[in-house]
């Protein structure tokens, strides 16, 4: 095995991210993959978007759409963050293993969706408050119970694409 980022990309061990790293990462992000087993068992994800407080990450969904059948399966799921489409430097991600509950009720809704447009729409809640206030909503409460794995690619000589330079990888 020869050294990270020079001769290969073998030996990762030691360039996940710190905790106070993932912390910026999960303040400054809005999108996840959300991993999670199908009702017919197959691994799906989909693209959404979260607010993380106090070490939860809450989501919403809709009644009927995969990852809803899916979670009621089976409870277990995968968030997945990476820094792409914000000013973060270099190829950063954390992966958390999670149980997440589905919350229906009128007053879960009501706190989320407030909480939710205030950090994701701050100054025009109100039209998006309208739109996410539906019948069907359910908002999901993803507790994590581990971190799968964390990445962070400053930390290998030319950002790991086997570059010169400097070693922040542009947030590519």
């Amino acid at each position: 095995m020869g050294r990270v980022g020079i001769d290969d990309l073998e030996a990762l061990q030691g360039l996940g991210l710190r905790h106070e790293e993932r912390a910026e990462l999960l303040a400054t992000q809005t999108e996840c993959t959300f991993v999670f087993s199908s009702e017919a068992g197959w691994p799906s994800g989909v693209v959404m978007t979260y607010i993380h407080i106090d070490g939860v990450f809450w989501l919403t969904a809709v009644e009927g759409r995969g990852q809803t059948k899916g979670i009621a399966k089976d409870p277990r799921a995968t968030i997945v963050v990476s820094n792409r489409g914000t000013d973060l430097p270099g190829r950063q991600m954390a992966a958390y293993r999670c149980v997440v509950t589905v919350h229906r009720d009128r007053r879960t809704k009501a706190w989320f969706i407030d909480e939710f447009t205030k950090r994701l729409q701050p100054g025009n809640e109100a039209p998006w408050m309208k739109l996410l206030d539906s019948p069907n909503r359910v908002i999901f409460k993803a507790q994590p119970v581990a971190l799968a794995v964390s990445h962070d690619s400053r930390k290998i000589p030319g950002g790991g694409r086997n570059t010169t330079g400097s070693s922040a990888g542009g947030g590519e």
